[in-house]
């Protein structure tokens, strides 16, 4: 990939490490994306590539998807920013009420960040308490309260430089899947005034929650009058149109939407009851503001998205869940066939494995995955024209572009580099 080398070497003088998200790089040097379409994306130098990050997930529908594309391009007609309020920000809400309903008031954000930035806010604005419990290798955006033993590009950083120690005295870090520690907790303190949780763990691989560990929470939670937020960025319109809380059945105080919201465009949500968004100003005391929240263009691309993946429900989730079990049991039956420990998470349309043989279902066990093995297993699929996250602290996402083509090539492409790993 000579163009892509050439572009990351002048990447590095102009741009930190060459990279705008320590997650796109990796070693030697990533792959420069020149366009894409569909389940593919092609780099700088003509390579092609079935693609499985999908934006980190963003991408539900495929990129490119024409009416999403169509719907952007009639409001670029007509005004990018105005800085006041639109008719469509109000069509997007309710969408995004309709299949959440336990967002009854929703503000528009722009970024996951800001949209777990604000929740937590409004937990601590809410309940008068300061504490936040989040659980270990989570990642909930860079910020400095969330950004304690988190997930993803900071797996393995107990505490970001430039995190003064008193932005996170009241972040306590708990393990995953482990209801009688939480319970304990909670407890012993009586100054938590929320928790935040990924219900299906997205940044530190694919980690599912264990049977009734969500429902306790929510039982514990609602006991102790603390705040139970759901960081669906990732979850949010993949588990299906009302993600992993109508997939899993519990409503949460407050969610928080983003990625597939706009299929690639930047915008997020923060919702929840009306008692606790009411507090947000100017009607309430707790403050969040932004220029671009509800940009016209990110809300036309969500209203677009909203439409598209409601009114095609039927079809866009049986299609995806169905292609991931498939593509996560010919992982699992090619990986045994070499004799190579591991374990294949998967539910719906998320999947990753684990080189390990223990079952992955904490941070703890994700670390004890073998990474050299997963690193040496995305450059394999990379040569043969299979883009996944090159982390083994994130997860693959099928898009309803993927064809069953793309499906059979995949397989393929995936026993290949098993069977030279085991070589």
């Amino acid at each position: 990939m000579p163009k892509s080398k050439s572009l990351f070497e002048a990447a590095k003088k102009v741009i930190p490490s060459g990279v705008n998200s320590p997650v796109r790089y990796f070693e030697p040097y990533p792959f420069f994306v020149k366009k894409a379409a569909g389940s593919k994306i092609w780099d700088e130098d003509g390579n092609k590539y079935i693609d499985y990050c999908t934006g980190y997930g963003a991408m539900l529908l495929g990129h490119r998807h024409p009416r999403i594309i169509s719907s952007v391009k009639k409001q670029l007609t007509i005004g990018t920013l105005y800085g006041a309020p639109t008719s469509s920000e109000v069509e997007l809400a309710t969408l995004i009420n309709r299949a959440y309903p336990s967002m009854q008031k929703i503000r528009l954000v722009n970024t996951g960040s800001e949209a777990t930035m604000t929740a937590i806010r409004l937990a601590r604005g809410f309940t008068k308490k300061k504490k936040i419990i989040k659980f270990e290798g989570s990642y909930h955006g860079a910020h400095e309260s969330l950004l304690v033993r988190a997930g993803s590009g900071s797996a393995g950083i107990a505490v970001s430089e430039g995190v003064p120690n008193d932005f996170i005295k009241n972040t306590i870090v708990i393990e995953y899947n482990n209801s009688e520690q939480l319970e304990k907790v909670i407890t012993k303190n009586d100054d938590i005034a929320g928790i935040i949780v990924e219900p299906v763990l997205g940044n530190m691989g694919l980690i599912l929650p264990e049977k009734n560990f969500l429902y306790d929470m929510r039982k514990m939670t609602r006991k102790a009058g603390i705040t139970l937020i759901f960081d669906e960025i990732i979850t949010g319109f993949r588990m299906g149109l009302g993600g992993a809380q109508a997939h899993f059945g519990i409503k949460p105080d407050m969610t928080t939407l983003g990625k597939s919201l706009s299929n690639g465009f930047v915008i997020s949500a923060v919702g929840g009851n009306r008692e606790i968004m009411d507090q947000l100003a100017p009607g309430g005391k707790v403050y969040e503001a932004s220029t671009f929240a509800g940009n016209p263009v990110s809300v036309a691309a969500g209203i677009a998205s909203l439409q598209t993946m409601s009114s095609l429900k039927n079809k866009i989730y049986p299609k995806i869940a169905k292609q991931c079990l498939t593509l996560a049991k010919s992982i699992h039956e090619s990986a045994t066939k070499y004799g190579i420990p591991h374990q294949v998470n998967a539910i719906e349309s998320m999947f990753q494995i684990f080189f390990t043989d223990k079952p992955v279902v904490d941070y703890a066990s994700s670390k004890r995955a073998d990474g050299k093995k997963f690193h040496r297993m995305f450059h394999n699929l990379l040569k043969q024209g299979v883009f996944v996250a090159p982390s083994q602290f994130e997860t693959g996402f099928f898009s309803y572009a993927h064809s069953n083509s793309d499906l059979e090539n995949t397989i393929q492409a995936y026993d290949n580099a098993l069977r030279k790993i085991k070589q």
